[in-house]
């Protein structure tokens, strides 16, 4: 019986020892401290994403000054993402079917919005080859596309900062007006698959 209750005692001795340690730390002390873990992993975070951003920006500056340059010399392509229709209809479309490009005097207004059905370009959509009549401006580009089967009048409008641009093409001989949205490379530097034109 004596050794049951030194046995007990010894037992209880040790967890009067041990529970101070066990219960320093607090619920909400605990809870503090995954906050302030989570604030730091916070802070990590925002420091890695803002490098991005930064980088992020510094490549749209450096693409913005080439589509400037490239819109200057006549020597680009507007590699559409999307076709809007005078119905307001708007479509994703392959950039590489769907672009303005002009080298020189020479331009190329290629509308295919349909990856299924073969159009009289061969790529499913119209392709329109022609001279460039008239130009005015540094974001905004105007010309006229002068081709064999079809007129047409070109906007192009560039964002500020950045290569990402809109066109209007106005065909002359109806009232089809198409926008288009994408990317402005220099000439070199596209991708692009040019149908049979007009």
């Amino acid at each position: 019986m004596k050794r049951i209750l030194l046995t007990i005692m010894v037992i209880v001795a040790g967890l009067s020892a041990i529970t101070p340690d066990l219960y320093a730390q607090t619920p909400s002390s605990r809870k503090q401290k995954l906050l302030d873990d989570w604030h730091k992993d916070m802070a990590e975070f925002r420091a890695r994403s803002e490098h991005d951003r930064q980088m992020a920006a510094l490549a749209d500056s450096v693409a913005s000054v080439q589509a400037r340059a490239a819109l200057k010399n006549q020597d680009f392509v507007l590699e559409a993402n999307t076709v809007t229709f005078k119905t307001g209809a708007t479509v994703y479309v392959n950039s590489t079917t769907n672009f303005i490009s002009v080298k020189g005097n020479r331009a190329v207004v290629q509308i295919s919005p349909s990856n299924f059905a073969s159009g009289p370009n061969g790529v499913g959509g119209v392709t329109v080859d022609g001279m460039i009549t008239d130009k005015k401006g540094r974001v905004t580009y105007s010309m006229n596309v002068m081709g064999i089967g079809i007129n047409a009048q070109v906007e192009i409008y560039m964002y500020p900062g950045s290569n990402r641009a809109s066109a209007t093409i106005y065909p002359n001989f109806n009232s089809n007006t198409v926008w288009i949205d994408g990317d402005i490379v220099p000439y070199d530097n596209s991708n692009v698959f040019e149908g049979t034109s007009l």
